[in-house]
């Protein structure tokens, strides 16, 4: 799927009628891949949307806020208590909220391979956050973890480990959880890895050709869903 055809999709969602009657607040909280596509996505949901995001809403520098706890959504614990405390304040009430966690639950300890987040705590935290924003009437929409390369990633990270069959099976687990209550999956991993692995800048993160691919797929997902629930 080429950007051009997303965007044309992306347009025709825009002049659905109901789009023009309010412009909906759509809030982000993600890891850092997040973070490197949030410029894009802004600029794409701009006419659409009131967007916003955990951290500065406005990404100026993104290789400053990747390892921002501010901006990085990190852990499905950390996201968890992340909304928690947002949602004790009034002012906060999304329309929808974006949310990802995966990969730093998936950090494995270089020692003794321990994972960072255990497949049942993940599960949990998914239930919890779903149940958190469903409390608060917001929509939600899941991004799904996007891939690892194994041997790239391990070679290059000296803190942690992470592998994709881990990627993939806490993927599974989160679309479980999103089947059974209804939820709107992004599957950035699926489409992320039709990109090819000739995209990566570092251990897991993309080029800017990709964070624009990405931006533009989900804002074309988020607006088709507008133009289906309003």
């Amino acid at each position: 799927m080429t950007s051009r055809f997303i965007w044309v999709l992306l347009t025709l969602a825009l002049c659905h009628p109901g789009l023009a009657q309010s412009r909906k607040q759509v809030f982000l909280v993600g890891d850092s891949i997040s973070i490197y596509y949030t410029p894009y996505l802004q600029s794409d949901l701009a006419d659409a949307v009131l967007f916003s995001r955990k951290g500065p809403s406005q990404i100026v520098s993104v290789d400053r806020e990747v390892e921002d706890p501010r901006a990085n959504g990190g852990d499905s614990r950390a996201v968890l208590n992340y909304l928690r405390m947002r949602f004790n304040d009034d002012r906060f009430h999304p329309d929808i909220v974006l949310v990802n966690c995966g990969l730093h639950d998936i950090k494995r300890n270089l020692k003794t391979n321990v994972i960072a987040i255990d497949s049942n705590e993940y599960r949990k935290n998914l239930i919890a956050i779903f149940g958190l924003l469903h409390s608060h009437k917001a929509r939600v929409m899941w991004i799904s973890t996007t891939p690892v390369d194994d041997a790239r990633h391990n070679s290059l990270s000296k803190e942690f480990h992470r592998y994709n069959a881990d990627v993939e099976r806490y993927n599974k687990i989160a679309r479980e959880i999103c089947v059974a209550r209804h939820i709107p999956i992004i599957d950035l991993y699926k489409f992320t890895a039709h990109l090819g692995k000739d995209h990566y800048i570092d251990h897991v993160h993309y080029d800017t050709s990709t964070r624009e691919l990405q931006a533009a797929f989900i804002a074309g997902a988020v607006t088709m869903l507008l133009s289906d629930s309003y």
